[in-house]
């Protein structure tokens, strides 16, 4: 079977945990015996489309405007025109190459024009595997109004894209819930976690810990966006509690929005014992990750979906413990909590994430028996192979 995988960053200059997600589903359908095509947009691309390979997969590259890392407007500008960018200049290679099958994901919502032609040509089924929630999450922190008339543009486009999808999934069983109550669609709508392989990156001994003088201590490792969704002051009071521990060090590597927001506040606390560094490579990612000790993350309070940060999947893979300050109700409290992979806290409770913290600063025969778990988590739940099974099994006439 011929499956098209449509996303809007892939592999291998993608920093997002999105290219690599999709770009292992893509190998793993392969091994399965399938044949396999990405459709990305490529901001960087000279001419209006390029087909490249990479580990087998088929890469059709299509040039569009820039979509990460910059301005809302822009992004936004330029999301609404990839549907009719990609359809513009990768029109000859659809039509004169049908496939069987559509899987998309988001965000980006702009996928759905794109979807329904492709749908409508090859006269295929497609699915969609559905992220966050846009632009309920705009609306939860703030930067939008519910009614606003960009809020009804952005669920235009949303629309399309539910509209687009035979069967939608979703990342957690509380977003499945909040997405039943507050949607009306009438499709399947079924729970997919995300996932990784399991294969784990090893740096050269002690490299980013003796670059970074960091030999003797134990590091809280944050690694992805920085932005709101992201609450990064929760991170940076945390840090602040903890400037006494002189054991105790936090890495945070990434970009967005925040960063400015970031960087003022680590002037301003003068905290020496948080290092803020650029993002990295994916392989370089696993790497430095591979030498810290506790992977970080945290979730801005406000929201009121409950998403599963792709950051996670990358502490599993690597066996660390997880440390995480999450909005109320979240599905990650009884997830990490019940599999013995680390602490969660609810965003806001200052006082139990930092004594969580301690836990683990303090006791390293606790952080190698929740990285044990972490990966065992991964195993049982946040499988590549599962993912795969799962759309598998709903499509069962398309993978026979």
């Amino acid at each position: 079977m011929k499956i098209c995988i449509v996303v809007d960053d892939y592999l291998p200059n993608s920093r997002k945990v999105a290219g690599k997600m999709m770009h292992e589903l893509a190998v793993e359908f392969l091994s399965r015996g399938h044949d396999v095509t990405v459709v990305t947009p490529d901001s960087d691309l000279k001419q209006k489309f390029k087909i490249t390979s990479l580990d087998g997969v088929t890469v059709c590259r299509f040039k569009s405007g820039k979509i990460k890392n910059v301005s809302k407007l822009k992004r936004a500008i330029n999301e609404t025109l990839l549907s009719y960018q990609a359809w513009h200049a990768c029109k000859l290679y659809f039509n004169e190459n049908p496939h069987d099958f559509i899987v998309y994901y988001s965000p980006t919502i702009f996928w759905g024009i794109l979807v329904s032609r492709l749908k409508k040509i090859w006269g295929v089924s497609s699915y969609l595997i559905l992220r966050d929630f846009y632009p309920q999450m705009f609306i939860d922190e703030g930067l939008i109004h519910k009614n606003s008339p960009i809020a009804y543009y952005f669920r235009f486009f949303e629309w399309l894209s539910y509209r687009a999808a035979d069967t939608i999934s979703i990342e957690s069983p509380k977003n499945l819930e909040w997405f039943t109550k507050n949607k009306v669609v009438k499709k399947p709508v079924v729970l997919l976690y995300n996932w990784a392989a399991h294969e784990p990156g090893f740096s050269e001994l002690g490299h980013y810990r003796e670059s970074l003088g960091l030999q003797d201590k134990v590091v809280y490792f944050y690694g992805g966006n920085i932005g709101p969704q992201q609450d990064m002051m929760n991170i940076i009071r945390l840090a602040r509690a903890m400037q006494f521990e002189v054991k105790a060090h936090f890495v945070l590597v990434g970009e967005g929005f925040a960063l400015p927001l970031l960087r003022n506040a680590l002037e301003k606390e003068n905290l020496n014992n948080l290092t803020l560094l650029p993002p990295v490579s994916q392989g370089e990612f696993k790497k430095m990750l591979s030498e810290f000790d506790v992977g970080l993350f945290s979730l801005n309070r406000d929201h009121t979906t409950h998403n599963i940060p792709g950051k996670l999947l990358g502490y599993m893979v690597q066996e660390k413990p997880i440390l995480g300050s999450i909005n109320p109700n979240n599905d990650l409290e009884s997830i990490i909590g019940q599999s013995g992979a680390g602490f969660i806290s609810i965003n806001g409770d200052d006082e139990g994430f930092l004594n969580n913290a301690l836990k683990l600063l303090r006791d390293s025969k606790l952080r190698k028996t929740m990285g044990s778990d972490s990966k065992q988590l991964l195993k049982n739940v946040f499988s590549v192979q599962q993912a795969a099974d799962k759309i598998r099994d709903m499509y069962t006439p398309y993978f026979s």
